[in-house]
């Protein structure tokens, strides 16, 4: 099992910044590759960014690209998420979730562990 805790939600207006963090924990060789996806009321879960954790390769959707940075600390077990330049779509609840397959996959799907989520709001 790997148990993901992610932090760093909150409230900021547009055009702010945010920094999300996901903590994992337990069986780590099970975190090959680390993604956060979101989800705004009454919408689909969506991928935002994803991250094989060996070689650092990214991956982002169109609607992120250029703005938000996914990242990770080695020693900490930990996934960043820097969200710049926040637009109030970008509103949601942000999940960490993690895969054992060394690829970037962006659908939820393949995604073994999730954490619980961590609310964002951009204000207008």
């Amino acid at each position: 099992q790997v148990q993901l805790v992610e932090s760093g939600g909150g409230l900021v207006q547009a055009g702010g910044s945010l920094r999300l963090s996901c903590a994992a924990s337990g069986r780590t060789f099970s975190k090959n590759s680390m993604a956060w996806f979101r989800q705004a009321p009454g919408k689909e879960r969506e991928f935002v960014a994803a991250i094989i954790w060996s070689s650092g390769s990214t991956g982002y959707a169109d609607s992120v690209k250029g703005r938000f940075i996914i990242s990770r600390d080695n020693a900490k077990n930990t996934v960043h998420l820097q969200m710049n330049s926040l637009k109030p779509e970008d509103t949601a609840v942000y999940y960490c979730a993690a895969r054992s397959v060394a690829t970037i996959a962006r659908t939820s799907a393949p995604y073994n562990y999730w954490g619980q989520g961590t609310q964002v709001t951009v204000s207008s």
